[in-house]
């Protein structure tokens, strides 16, 4: 019997990527979008906001009344978002903690008595590379990425005992939609980072531009599927994105600092 995977945020980028793949490995795919009419895909893509508690559970119920499981979860659905910490907007600063953190906590909340009735289970969340250091005009999209790394930790030795195993990907720049779909804090002409701001959003864009095919993420998630003891935590992207994280660790913070510092022209 086909593993049945729910991919939430799958109408493009990698989420998209990673339910055609597994759709072409044969599994019963469900991948969401909130607005799944306006998409063309080759698996079954159904309505969600994650944001929306009623929509999570009308979502997860359809799921389970269709296939009676729901054997791996992929929590790829985030939002993304830039600007100087003293420019942004707070609300647009929660709203992005409702899509990237509580909204994966409470899709999780949801599927884990379905898994836990199975005694078997399977979380995957899509965080980022960013969730392992504060990265300037990304601060909040690394805060947000790097509170889930932590809580997944937690989570995962809380449900271990049910069969259940959780497991965070973090990828690094890879060619998709992101830069379309974030909220920009505007660049204010009278700002006092209007010009380090400007270069980095264009910098930032074209990281994204000239990032890596998403497949090698799906290749990745798929690999986690048949490990049976799976790591916590993996990290998808170039050698130097994985190595700015081991340089973290290593080195004083002044100087890694500086290093980033240098890195983004500040």
């Amino acid at each position: 019997m086909s593993k049945v995977v729910l991919v939430t945020g799958a109408s493009s980028g990698i989420g998209k990527s990673i339910a055609v793949y597994l759709h072409e490995k044969n599994y019963k795919v469900y991948g969401t979008s909130r607005n799944p009419e306006k998409v063309t895909v080759p698996f079954s893509l159904l309505a969600l906001d994650v944001t929306d508690l009623s929509s999570i559970k009308r979502l997860v119920a359809e799921v389970v009344k269709r296939e009676g499981k729901i054997d791996v979860l992929i929590n790829n659905a985030g939002r993304g978002i830039t600007g100087a910490i003293e420019d942004t907007p707070t609300d647009e600063m929660k709203l992005n903690f409702a899509t990237n953190y509580f909204g994966v906590i409470d899709m999780i909340k949801e599927v884990l008595p379905v898994m836990r009735k199975e005694k078997a289970g399977l979380i995957i969340n899509t965080t980022s590379i960013a969730a392992y250091m504060g990265l300037p005009f990304r601060g909040i999209y690394s805060a947000s990425k790097g509170a889930l790394e932590l809580t997944m930790e937690a989570l995962s030795m809380e449900v271990k005992s049910f069969g259940i195993k959780v497991v965070n990907v973090a990828p690094g720049d890879f060619v998709t939609n992101i830069a379309a779909g974030r909220y920009h804090t505007p660049v204010y002409e009278h700002s006092a980072y209007k010009e380090k701001y400007a270069k980095n959003l264009a910098l930032m864009d074209a990281h994204v531009d000239t990032g890596a095919d998403p497949i090698i993420l799906a290749k990745k998630v798929h690999d986690i599927i048949l490990t049976k003891k799976p790591k916590i935590h993996y990290k998808v992207g170039g050698f130097m994105e994985k190595f700015s994280i081991v340089l973290k660790r290593i080195l004083p913070d002044k100087i890694y600092e500086k290093l980033l510092m240098n890195h983004y022209k500040l």
